[in-house]
């Protein structure tokens, strides 16, 4: 490849990069455009580790003629074992280990070493000489684990890589890695955001609504939900299994929540602060019951299970209403929550704490059974109660689980 070439290349990574192309649009355009350029590459590996509550990182593949592919790697998985065998017979942990930045491997001719497993399979492909890089961020770039970018290059040519297409690497996979770390990084702040703030309220912030006492008046329905007996449960638990315990209940509700439409606002304690939005009353409080109806499923499969394995078990306790809440930007100069405040969030709250005196699993409001119209035959009356910090004494109803749900849009 010729200077000119490569200063184009490197133009065009830093205008994708800026225009927010993803990694897999980085790694295909540019490995198309430098074969196109006279670069001879066979295969291409490009990989790094990301800040995700899950996920350790991705890997992303390309070889000639197919899209580049995007493989994430659990940092939980079934198979992790295996996982970490391969990383430690891999050229990339050697290059970690030893501090250097590139390694090479010719695969065809005599005497050439194969002394990682990768070579051997790459030369049964066809391929000829083999470049792994490694671009290291400083102190200050790092983000948790996302200290670098990892990449390896492969030709099929006979002879492999020249000098010049070595010199044209070596220019090349530092610009690639910066505009892998931008558009890496701009994954992580979204994941973060949606992840701790729920996936309204997240991309709000992203959008730039951060300024504080800035809240929005909307309408809602409001989930307000509390593991049973969970004091008694808490004392009587091993301290490593309590958080173990919590990560399960909280995936049925959470799961239920987002699959029917509504977001999580924040977690307290045990309990659980979710809205869906009202445009159609009758519609919000459809999908707020088909998410209860779900939550209630995957807690009795989850009991099952743990009952079989011998752990505690335990329900949920969950209120229902609709009103009008602020949305937005409530704190302190310096520690900000985008959250719903207002009377009707203390009372769905005082309306799910009426479960354990009238042994109910589910109480809705007044409110939310005049809206929810179509689903009223599936609500039975408990009587009018005075609710600690109401003024009036309202009417509860709660859920008859036997009655099923006449099957309109969830979402």
């Amino acid at each position: 490849m010729d200077p000119d070439a490569i200063t184009a290349l490197r133009d065009w990574l830093t205008e994708a990069a800026l225009a927010g192309a993803g990694e897999a649009a980085l790694v295909q355009g540019l490995c198309d455009r430098a074969v196109a350029a006279g670069l001879p590459l066979a295969r291409v590996q490009v990989g790094l580790d990301t800040l995700h509550p899950v996920l350790e990182g991705y890997a992303f593949a390309w070889h000639p003629g197919a899209d580049a592919s995007r493989t994430p790697y659990a940092r939980y998985s079934g198979d992790a074992e295996n996982a970490e065998n391969v990383w430690l017979r891999s050229p990339f942990y050697h290059l970690v280990v030893t501090g250097e930045r590139r390694l090479r491997r010719r695969l065809r001719g005599a005497n050439q070493p194969m002394d990682f497993p990768v070579l051997e399979d790459l030369a049964n492909d066809g391929c000829t000489d083999y470049v792994a890089m490694v671009t290291r961020f400083g102190d200050g770039a790092a983000i948790g684990d996302m200290d670098a970018v990892y990449s390896s290059w492969s030709t099929d040519r006979d002879g492999g890589f020249s000098d010049a297409d070595m010199q044209a690497l070596d220019r090349l996979e530092p610009s690639l890695a910066l505009a892998i770390r931008a558009a890496a990084t701009a994954h992580i702040a979204d994941t973060l955001v949606v992840t701790y703030l729920g996936r309204d309220a997240g991309r709000r912030v992203l959008r730039g609504q951060i300024e504080r006492g800035v809240a929005e008046a909307i309408r809602a329905v409001l989930w307000f939900s509390d593991l049973q007996g969970f004091t008694k449960i808490a004392d009587t638990t091993p301290p490593h299994e309590l958080v173990p315990m919590l990560n399960d209940y909280a995936d049925c509700v959470v799961s239920a929540v987002h699959d029917h439409g509504g977001q999580v606002m924040k977690f307290i304690g045990d309990g659980v602060l979710a809205i869906f939005e009202v445009s159609d009353p009758a519609r919000a409080c459809r999908c707020a019951l088909n998410a209860a109806d779900e939550a209630f499923r995957r807690i009795d499969t989850l009991n099952d299970r743990r009952r079989s394995d011998g752990r505690p078990v335990t329900g949920v306790y969950l209120g229902l209403h609709i009103g009008d809440v602020f949305y937005g930007n409530i704190g302190s100069a310096d520690r900000l929550d985008f959250t719903v405040v207002g009377p009707a969030v203390n009372e769905v709250s005082r309306i799910e704490a009426m479960c354990r005196s009238l042994d109910q699993e589910i109480i809705l409001s007044a409110a939310f059974a005049d809206a929810a119209r179509k689903d009223r035959d599936r609500l039975v009356s408990l009587g009018r109660y005075a609710l600690r910090g109401v003024r009036r004494p309202q009417a509860l109803y709660t859920l008859d689980r036997e009655v099923a749900a006449t099957g309109e849009p969830t979402g």
